[in-house]
Parts: C-alpha cells; sequence; structure tokens
C-alpha cells in the first residue's frame, strides 16, 4: 500500500496524531536509516516507510492516513560494533520508546536477540527477523475529558499512603464483576474505592504499571514478573491491567481509573523504574532503547563499552548523564502528570539516578531538572534511597522537596518489638520523625516515609509468623530475597492451632501497626497488611502472580478485628495534627504561642513517672517508655492565623514479655488522661477508659492517652 510522507517534525517524540495524519519522531544519534514498519492486528507487517527527515539526531516524518489504533514499530539500521557500544539491527524490530500504549507480549522463542545466541557470542550479529515475538507499539488518541477530575492535592504530612498491586487487590473481590477483577475499573470499581475510603487512605501507591515484560527465565518456569519492575515502555500503562483490550483501551481505562479515586478524594501515586529497562546486558533482548541506540540510553563501561554499568543488579543502567535519556525521563513524568493526571512518584533504586559517574551526587543533573520544572512542582516525589552498587545506601541524603523511603525506620521498627537489646535510642529517633535523619537539611518530619513492610519483603502477617523465608515457589533454592528480615514467628514457624502464639501475633501485628500510624512522618501501609494477607513465608513474591499474593477477601474474625483497628487507627491519626506535626519537635522548653510561659513540647518517662535521663538512652535493657506529645505546642496557624490547638497524647510502649507499672505524668491541660488504645486488649482496643495515675501496660503492648484538652 502506498503511504504519502510529509516531512513532519522533529518534536513531539513518539507518534502524534493530527488532522494531517500521525507524525513519527524518534531520536537515534548514531543511526544511518529509521523505517516505521506498520502492522495489522493479526500481526502482518503491511507496509515499512524510511523516514527521510534528520533534525538534531530526530528522525521524523508525517504519515498520511494513520489513524489511532494503528500498531507499528521501528527498524533501525545503523553500525554493528558492540566492542564500541553499538549494537545496531535492522533485522531487529523495536518499541517506539515513547509508545503511549503497547500491545502484545514477548515471545522469548523468537529470535530477539541482536546477537547470535546459537554461538553465546555477543560481537557476532542474528539477522532474523525478530517482528513475531516483539509487542508492537500502539498510535492513540489522547483525547479525555477531565473537565471535572479533582485532584485531592493532599498535604504530605496529612497523608497515608497504601502501597497496592492493580490486580491484586482486586482479582479474588467477589464485589467486582469477574471481567473488571484484576484491571484497572476493578481497582476502581466502586466497592474498591468504597473499602479505601473507609480505611482512610489518602493515596494509593500503585506497584509499577507502565508497560513490562516477563523474564525469559521466569517463563521458562512457568511463571510471571508479577511486581514490574522490568520496563519496555515509560509512557504506557500495563497493557495486562486492561478490561477494554490492548491497543488503545488501556490508555483512557487508566484515566477513568485516576479520575475515579480523585472523586473519592484519593491520589494516585505511580511506582517507577527509571533507572533499568528490561533489555539486561550484553546477552539480553534487543526490543527498544538497545537497538534505537544502545551508547545513549545505556551507562556503559568507559575502558570496554561492550558491556553494561549494574547498579541495579538487573545487567543494565539508565545513562541519565546522557541529556536525551534525562529529557526522556522528564518527558515521561509530565506525561503522566500532564496526560494522566497522577498526584506523584515513588522512584525505585534512586540512589541510581543520582550517581553523576560512580559516586552518588545529591546535586546530579537529574534533580536539578525535576526541582526546576513548574510541572513537577506541586507533586509527591519519594525516593527508594539506596542501590546495589558502592555507596548507594543513601537514606537522609536526598535533597529538598524530596521525601524517602526510610529503611532505617523499618529495621528499628521491627528490632524493638521483636525485643533486641540496646534499640531504644533509634526507637526514640523513628517514633518522631528521624530528625536525625531529616532535620538539618532544610526538610520536615514528612521527609520521612515510614513503614514496617513493604511488597518487598515479609507481609505483617509473616513478619510475626516466620523466623525465615521460605521462597521454594520461586524456583530458585530459596536463594533469592533478603536473609535479614527482623522477623519472629512467636514460637512456631507459618500457621498453628497454639491459642497462646495466635493471640502474641495478633497483639505484635497490632503494635507494628499503631506504631505507624503514631509515628511522625508519613505512613506507607503495605497494602493486605490490615486485613492479615499471607505469602506462606515468601519474601520474594516477584514472580507469584497467584494466591500467594492475591488478597484473599473471606476474612475471619480475627482478620475483620485488624481491618477495624487499622480503620480506627488512621482516622484517629488524621483527626489530630498533634499526630502528623509539620515541624520537629524541640526537645526541649519552647514558648508557647509567643507568650513567656515555657513549656516541652515533648517530654520521655520512665516507668517511675519520671523524666528519661540522657543515660538511659544508650542502655541495652530498656524495652519499656512513655513519650508525652504536647497539643499546645504545634507552632503552626490555621488559615485565618489562629494557633493551632490539639488533645495531647501520652503514649506508653513496652517491648519487655512481661507487663510493667508505669506511673502517668500530669497532662499538659490538666485534664485526666483517658485512655483510648490499648493492643493488648483483643476484642475492643478502643474502648475508652478513664484511669488512675498508676497503670499496668501488658507484656509486648502498647497504650495511648489523650487529654482531651479542649480546642
Amino acid at each position: 500500500m502506498s503511504r504519502t510522507l510529509l516531512p513532519g517534525r522533529p518534536y513531539p517524540l513518539g507518534a502524534t496524531v493530527s488532522s494531517k495524519g500521525t507524525n513519527f519522531a524518534l531520536f537515534s544519534e548514531g543511526a544511518t536509516r529509521v523505517d516505521v514498519c506498520l502492522f495489522d492486528t493479526q500481526g502482518n507487517q503491511t507496509d515499512c516507510i524510511t523516514l527521510r527527515e534528520r533534525t538534531a539526531y530526530v528522525w521524523h516524518g508525517l504519515i498520511r492516513n494513520i489513524k489511532p489504533g494503528q500498531l507499528y514499530g521501528y527498524r533501525v539500521d545503523g553500525p554493528w560494533e558492540p566492542e564500541r557500544g553499538h549494537r545496531f539491527n535492522a533485522s531487529k524490530l523495536l518499541v517506539d520508546p515513547y509508545a503511549k500504549a503497547i500491545s502484545g507480549q514477548v515471545d522469548w522463542k523468537a529470535p530477539i536477540f541482536a546477537y547470535d545466541v546459537a554461538s553465546g557470542d555477543d560481537l557476532k550479529i542474528d539477522t532474523q527477523d525478530s517482528a513475531a515475538g516483539v509487542p508492537r507499539s500502539v498510535v492513540i488518541d489522547g483525547t479525555f475529558d477531565w473537565a471535572d477530575d479533582c485532584p485531592p492535592e493532599t498535604p504530605l504530612p496529612d497523608s497515608v499512603i497504601y502501597e497496592v498491586h492493580v490486580k491484586g487487590f482486586s482479582f479474588r473481590n467477589p464485589m467486582i464483576p469477574e471481567n473488571l477483577r484484576g484491571t484497572y475499573a476493578g481497582l476502581a470499581h466502586p466497592s474498591s474505592i468504597n473499602y479505601f475510603q473507609k480505611l482512610g487512605v489518602t493515596a494509593v501507591e500503585l506497584l509499577p504499571i507502565h508497560h513490562f515484560i516477563d523474564e525469559g527465565h521466569l517463563v521458562e518456569r512457568g511463571l510471571t514478573d508479577y511486581w514490574g519492575y522490568n520496563t519496555l515502555g515509560y509512557f504506557a500503562p500495563m497493557s495486562r491491567y486492561s478490561s477494554t483490550g490492548d491497543t488503545g483501551g488501556q490508555v483512557n481505562e487508566f484515566k477513568q481509573m485516576v479520575k475515579a479515586f480523585h472523586a473519592a478524594g484519593i491520589e494516585v501515586i505511580l511506582d517507577v523504574v527509571y533507572n533499568h529497562t528490561c533489555e539486561g546486558n550484553e546477552r539480553g533482548p534487543t526490543l527498544c532503547w538497545k537497538g534505537v541506540c544502545n551508547s545513549t540510553y545505556y551507562r556503559l563501561m568507559d575502558n570496554n563499552p561492550r558491556y553494561y554499568m549494574d547498579y541495579t543488579g538487573t545487567g543494565n543502567t539508565l545513562n541519565v548523564r546522557n541529556p536525551q535519556v534525562l529529557k526522556m525521563l522528564m518527558d515521561s513524568l509530565r506525561y503522566w502528570v500532564t496526560e494522566m493526571h497522577v498526584d506523584g512518584f515513588r522512584f525505585d533504586l534512586a540512589a541510581t539516578l543520582a550517581r553523576e559517574l560512580h559516586d552518588v551526587s545529591r546535586l546530579s543533573s537529574f534533580f536539578d531538572t525535576i526541582h526546576q520544572d513548574p510541572t513537577l512542582a506541586d507533586i509527591k516525589l519519594i525516593a527508594e534511597p539506596w542501590d546495589v552498587g558502592e555507596g548507594g545506601y543513601q537514606v537522609g541524603q536526598f535533597p529538598v522537596l524530596w521525601a524517602e523511603w526510610n529503611g532505617k525506620y523499618r529495621d528499628t521498627v521491627r528490632r524493638f518489638w521483636k525485643g533486641d537489646a540496646g534499640q531504644l535510642s533509634d526507637f526514640g529517633n523513628r517514633l518522631t520523625g528521624s530528625s536525625d535523619l531529616y532535620q538539618f537539611d532544610g526538610r520536615k518530619p514528612y521527609a520521612s516515609i515510614n513503614f514496617v513492610t513493604a511488597h518487598d519483603g515479609f507481609t505483617l502477617c509473616d513478619l510475626v509468623s516466620y523466623n525465615e523465608k521460605h521462597n521454594e515457589a520461586n524456583g530458585e533454592d530459596n536463594k533469592d530475597g533478603s536473609d535479614d528480615n527482623d522477623s519472629w514467628n512467636m514460637g512456631a514457624e507459618g500457621p498453628t492451632d497454639d491459642p497462646a502464639i495466635n493471640t502474641l501475633r495478633e497483639r505484635q501485628t497490632r503494635n507494628f501497626l499503631a506504631t505507624l500510624m503514631l509515628s511522625q512522618g508519613v505512613p506507607m501501609l503495605n497494602g493486605g497488611d490490615e486485613v492479615a494477607r499471607s505469602q506462606r513465608g515468601n519474601n520474594n513474591c516477584y514472580c507469584q502472580d497467584n494466591e500467594l499474593t492475591w488478597y484473599d477477601w473471606d476474612l475471619d474474625a480475627p482478620r475483620k478485628r485488624l481491618r477495624d483497628f487499622t480503620c480506627q487507627l488512621i482516622h484517629l491519626r488524621l483527626k489530630h495534627p498533634n499526630l502528623h506535626r509539620r515541624k520537629f519537635f524541640q526537645d526541649r522548653e519552647i514558648r508557647q504561642s509567643g507568650k513567656s510561659i515555657l513549656v516541652q513540647d515533648i517530654a520521655w518517662f520512665n516507668t517511675d513517672g519520671n523524666q528519661v535521663p540522657d543515660e538511659v538512652w544508650n542502655t541495652e535493657w530498656t524495652r519499656s517508655i512513655g513519650v508525652l506529645l504536647n497539643g499546645q505546642t504545634l507552632q503552626v496557624t490555621d488559615e485565618e492565623g489562629h494557633p493551632v490547638i490539639d488533645d495531647s497524647f501520652f503514649l506508653v510502649v513496652n517491648a519487655a514479655q512481661e507487663g510493667v507499672e508505669f506511673l502517668l505524668p500530669p497532662s499538659p491541660s490538666g485534664n485526666k488522661w483517658c485512655r483510648v488504645i490499648d493492643t493488648e486488649d483483643i476484642e475492643n482496643p478502643f474502648a475508652k477508659a478513664k484511669t488512675t495515675r498508676k497503670i499496668i501496660v501488658g507484656g509486648r503492648s502498647l497504650m495511648l492517652f489523650s487529654d482531651e484538652s479542649l480546642k
């Protein structure tokens, strides 16, 4: 079929529909020829058009009569010189790096490798056509009615984040129509939205939804890439989660999901993987960037560019130092904000993005570019502040405007409640916002994203049920996943009928959740922890798309109790600004509302009712302590300029095995303390009770008291 080709434009990159046709634009500095190949829905190539125009290394052309829904791919010719970092191979079909939708899956049995796999020589070119095994890019019509969309714009300190997998959450939910389960529409179904609202979370953080592929070694074992950290397209929503097909319908379905969440007052945060791609190292497949311009998109070894720098443990690292790669990432971020209306991003292995040369740099071009971009000025930026490279653990080291997954919070809280010695000082820091990590560079307590569990590792149920990981289902001889879990099974490995162990597990679970929601900073709840979701001891379920990871909505009495407990915790936190302060505690006497009265905003107490002396903080044996949070010292004003006053709280934590007698100090308001939480009370932990000064705090439990002062 003859196609009319016009010069078109070099920008925007990707496939852009207009009344004249579709403009195609692809950056490739080293290419000598670029073809756009068109396909029908049966996978047959119907045409191949050579782009004749090149502007600033962008190959471009406008092809008449190309409409939304058209499937296409690129073939890029150029030098095959792997030893110099060039891996061009025109026989390999390539996905558009700027594809807004992607159709189909990778066929690992097809010749998708640019080198001769039979010989194992990555320097020897393979000239077989790979089209049968490569997904297609899709031309889309991006128009959507956002007219009544109302992003919640919840301030970060007022946020409660729920980390969730699109498929896992809804796939077994009987309240959702079967054809919608496991999809964007299923996650946004009224029953799902209603659940999130009742739970009280203000944002969902979606595990990766950028289009990804299943790794070849998983396919061989009959497994899939469930988590999605294997990106093929930074602009395309994963088609696997679409109920409307994969030739463009996934884009509108994703937008409808975001709009539904916004209407319910809930934000959408994306977990994004800008540190590496699905193409692996020199022995990986050629699907996109490797064939478009390998030396541009990937960090290659300076002394031997045949090989890849690998700070991610996946085989490659994106070359964010290159202006074109940086542009691609920024274009992607802006696209998801402006066109898809998401509210923030969590950056996987973000320390990799900070590497200018080898060292991690807080002033890398990636951060500089984000900070000056007005489109990204008001969105939530959350870093996973580590990678697998040397010096890659960077908790507390990211720039202002960034929040961080606080891995130190996770480790300390686990160890404290397990009863490890010498945890008191660190526990105090984590409970009060980790000022030791964030206070001295201009950041606030909400720079700390607090979590006890996340998708990677044990669920909360498994954290209190297993001493060892049980990853046999992954087919890697239980060698994958972390061996350092700080978990404790309470006396039995896995499920048990022992009522004493089950009671202790239920109490410990409540202790973890209460600590999380009562800590300063921003809590992130691992999806399903509120209903005791178990992965049977598997702490690395990246490849388990089955009942190990799907939420079980058939709740027994203990799981219902835990869900209700979590709901009450979240609502208590959101109601009281004293529990999510915008400023760090002074930890000393301060002036109250500009008056000459000196009061403490926080104070720590021993069991005898006296304040904790300095020497106690570093003792090995102390596992019980009380902390007073003065609600009259928030040092913030409301929208009319009036000082914000809240209830004061007194929190008592006891990680010791036995109960302890505790003397409560006077409340700042002079009112009597009222108990509002007791994690030892299984049936009714939120039963309010007036109390005397002398109390008994049960073993491995916590109590929270409020003075219920008038505002």
